[in-house]
């Protein structure tokens, strides 16, 4: 049995490596995931494809939670996670223009700890 935080971490983490799977099908490569910067806080997915740079932002809930992945990303989530990605667009040195999506994934069904997610997947979300 998980204590609420060991869940939550790992519910998180499966609900991470399902956007990194649909983003890779879509054609993209993954140059980092859960990169921190000390002053804004943590990119859950950095992924960049031949058009942009996706700074991906991953809210994976149940059917029933009280607040959406989409409203958990508030205007100071929303400024830290653009802060973040100009922190590492500098690091980057790239000319492919930034992108910041928001992946929404909810848990369907959950059998003997192995999960069925449905994505609402927002390009340039903010």
């Amino acid at each position: 049995m998980y204590s609420g935080n060991e869940r939550s971490a790992l519910v998180g983490k499966a609900g991470e490596d399902f956007v990194a799977q649909y983003l890779k099908s879509k054609g993209y490569i993954i140059i980092k995931r859960n990169w921190r910067d000390s002053r804004y806080g943590e990119l859950d997915i950095v992924a960049e494809n031949n058009e942009c740079i996706a700074f991906v932002e991953v809210k994976t809930r149940q059917s029933n939670a009280l607040v959406s992945g989409v409203e958990a990303v508030d205007i100071a989530k929303q400024q830290r996670t653009k802060n973040a990605a100009n922190s590492f667009m500098r690091r980057l040195r790239t000319k492919l223009p930034p992108r910041i999506d928001v992946a929404e994934v909810t848990i369907v069904d959950e059998t003997d700890g192995v999960f069925q997610f449905r994505l609402n997947y927002i390009e340039n979300a903010f």
